[in-house]
């Protein structure tokens, strides 16, 4: 997260408008049907946060193979980061209530298949199979997002705090989700983890097409229309996570390996919880700021921040030193986040807002793959301590790229600022130096 040093050169924490810190969050749900269309994409959201998990853990057990269910969990992230941003195009021109119930389903129809299969003894390719239409999910964050968006589009203060909101949202499911699939599957039974997670998936998806009050307008996109990739500095964003889903991938393979190898497995869950835990902290905390200035020069700082803060880690000599390292670490997470969807929503035109979204969720996502199969090679190459290695340059890498792509304008806007300011003054002191004359 940004520092509050930082925090206050973007404009700090303004006047709070309640009578205790969260009061901004009270006004967000002001809002008629904000609470309706937030409770009910929370259970899809949470089943997101159980689905890889779940997979892995049932495939793993009833065919008693790990590189199996690997494989299987990795084709279908490769499938979601392939049909995300196609689906999420179809929202865009559809709306969501028509594109997300079908995608929903069919979605849920390849989840119900692989858990048949999973425990039927039937060829391993039908497990790859079933999980790329699983894949085929509809990005419920983003649409959510969108409605936000939709409704503050012309308040700043409350998309920021909207922002926030669902940013702390995602920390919090992807903290209790993965634990609580771990439970059904290991106490309850293998299949049991995936089965909740289609429930929940199927029902909170319905509920939210069924919010029709707050849906977004359909702006009719064109099939063949712009890319928000073509958008200026959206490249650079999604490059720029890339490199942080890097960061996030490798950590988590890293401190499970770093854990083990001190003889204490299970307290890697519990640090990677205070690592989420951080970022909802911060999250919360940053939604009730009032910002100032480009939104490019914050995302410059919290980009920034997250890359100076993750270095510690490689000083970290016990698990207790590692907690705190990745706790403050975390600080700098849901900051970033929150920044960069405001700053897609200031890039990337109404009528494609979901496929941006989407674009920006993908490249998280290939980076969170792409860092467990690096992580996991340097821990093999080199031991569990140098492997954190990997998320210090992954984050170094992130800096680079969001300063390729924002660092000159926000050097060009500083200094039309600077000779705006000169102007200003120059003209206000003839003004008085006139005044006195006559």
């Amino acid at each position: 997260m940004t520092p509050r040093r930082a925090a206050a050169s973007i404009g700090g924490p303004g006047p709070l408008e309640g009578d205790h810190l969260f009061s901004s969050y009270r006004r967000l749900f002001a809002t008629p049907g904000a609470a309706a269309f937030t409770l009910a994409a929370l259970p899809a959201r949470m089943a997101i946060s159980m689905f890889g998990v779940s997979v892995v853990i049932m495939v793993a057990s009833l065919r008693d193979s790990y590189a199996l269910a690997g494989s299987v969990s990795a084709v279908g992230l490769a499938a979601t980061a392939l049909l995300a941003p196609w689906i999420a195009r179809r929202v865009d021109r559809y709306g969501q209530s028509r594109v997300a119930v079908p995608a929903a389903l069919f979605s849920a129809a390849g989840a119900v298949a692989l858990v048949i299969c999973a425990g039927a003894g039937v060829p391993a390719w039908t497990l790859f199979a079933a999980n790329m239409v699983a894949a085929a999910t509809p990005n419920l964050g983003a649409m959510v997002r969108a409605r936000w968006a939709s409704l503050h589009r012309n308040r700043p203060d409350l998309l920021h705090t909207a922002n926030a909101l669902e940013q702390t949202i995602d920390e919090l499911c992807f903290m209790t989700g993965p634990v609580i699939a771990a439970f059904l599957c290991t106490a309850v039974a293998p299949q049991a983890g995936l089965t909740v997670t289609i429930v929940l998936f199927v029902s909170g998806s319905l509920a939210l097409a069924a919010q029709r009050r707050t849906e977004p307008t359909v702006h009719g996109v064109r099939e063949r229309g712009r890319s928000p990739l073509r958008e200026r500095g959206m490249l650079e964003i999604v490059v720029t996570f890339l490199f942080t889903g890097t960061v996030f991938g490798s950590v988590e393979v890293v401190t499970v390996a770093y854990a083990e190898s001190l003889g204490h497995p299970s307290s890697a869950g519990v640090i990677l919880g205070l690592f989420a835990g951080g970022s909802a902290v911060a999250g919360l905390a940053f939604g009730t700021l009032r910002m100032r200035g480009a939104v490019a020069a914050r995302f410059l700082m919290c980009v920034a921040a997250m890359a100076v803060l993750i270095q510690p880690v490689l000083l970290a000599g016990n698990l207790w030193a590692l907690a705190a390292v990745l706790f403050v670490a975390g600080l700098a997470t849901a900051p970033t986040m929150i920044t960069s969807m405001t700053l897609v929503h200031e890039l990337v035109p109404s009528a494609r807002i979901n496929e941006g979204m989407t674009l920006t969720v993908t490249g998280l996502l290939i980076g969170v793959s792409a860092g467990a199969s690096i992580g996991g090679w340097a821990v093999e190459a080199a031991g569990a301590r140098a492997g954190y290695v990997t998320p210090a340059v992954a984050a170094g890498l992130a800096l680079l790229a969001a300063l390729i792509g924002f660092g000159p304008a926000v050097r060009r806007s500083r200094r039309a600022a600077a000779v705006g300011g000169a102007r200003d003054e120059a003209e206000a002191a003839a003004g008085h130096g006139a005044a006195e004359q006559r």
